[in-house]
């Protein structure tokens, strides 16, 4: 592979484990427990793009290594970067990446703005780790952990589709997942958005068929949309990416629905999307 890695990673390293038991369940099966994070590729193809994931090389700091092997609850660390044979998706990609472990808890109604260098993501995890043993009583067994890890969708078109999922746990009933949509566009090397996407004064006629979408999901989780609609009201994300079939919007935990019915995704097919968005954007 022929591909470039801005974030200097050490792929002669070896991935050092330690002996500390992962929490499958709280991690929900995708945590990898360690101090020193090594090098995993995981090839897929589609089109004349090659995606793979590199571990941040990152070695917790010798005073909580001690504290921690001492307890026997590590912080669980485990962040991947993008490493495909375009460039432009890598920085893209790995700066939203960034972003996300610098700023560690994101939100859908409060948009990561922060573009975090090396320097700051080793400073911020530093932070995330010590703060396990400031906020957990001595002789707890459980142990913080923060993920966050790209995943190639595929593509569809001239579009090539990412996923960034991310988790954090620091205590309580379960974790936070969060998970952002990434579109390119290969044939003008940009990020697409959903404002990219419409066409000019069609946002509202987007929106409502959104809303469209929202009631149909809504029925399935409960049989009184008007109820429910004043706890969990309708809000438009713009975390979307393209399907074969359609657009699909995916939310939060906590944005149209409680924590236990996940992260919905509303999905609006092509056919009702004429004239709304840019005919390259409808797939045929």
């Amino acid at each position: 592979m022929n591909a470039t890695n801005p974030f200097n990673i050490n792929h002669s390293s070896l991935c050092l484990r330690s002996s500390m038991k992962a929490s499958h369940a709280r991690l929900m099966g995708l945590l990898a427990s360690g101090f020193l994070l090594g090098v995993v590729a995981i090839p897929a193809n589609a089109g004349n793009l090659i995606s793979s994931t590199d571990y941040l090389n990152y070695e917790l700091p010798e005073n909580i290594q001690a504290q921690c092997v001492e307890r026997d609850n590590c912080p669980e660390i485990d962040i991947k970067y993008l490493n495909t044979n375009h460039r432009w998706i890598n920085d893209t990609t790995n700066e939203r990446i960034n972003a996300l472990v610098v700023n560690s808890k994101p939100t859908e109604s409060v948009p990561i703005e922060t573009k975090g260098n090396q320097a700051a993501v080793n400073a911020a995890i530093d932070d995330f780790a010590g703060s396990q043993f400031i906020d957990i009583p001595e002789g707890s067994s459980w142990a913080y952990s923060l993920m966050v890890t790209p995943e190639y969708l595929g593509h569809v078109s001239d579009f090539e589709l990412f996923e960034i999922d991310s988790y954090v746990f620091t205590g309580g009933a379960h974790g936070m997942p969060y998970s952002e949509y990434l579109v390119f566009d290969l044939s003008t090397k940009k990020q697409i958005k959903l404002d990219d996407m419409l066409q000019s004064g069609k946002k509202s006629k987007f929106e409502a068929l959104a809303y469209d979408s929202y009631k149909t999901w809504v029925k399935t989780v409960d049989d009184d949309v008007s109820s429910y609609e004043k706890n969990w009201p309708f809000t438009l994300s713009d975390n979307i990416t393209l399907t074969d079939e359609g657009i699909d919007i995916r939310y939060q935990h906590y944005s149209i629905g409680p924590y236990a019915y996940g992260m919905p995704v509303l999905s609006i097919p092509y056919s009702k999307l004429d004239g709304i968005i840019k005919p390259r954007f409808i797939i045929k």
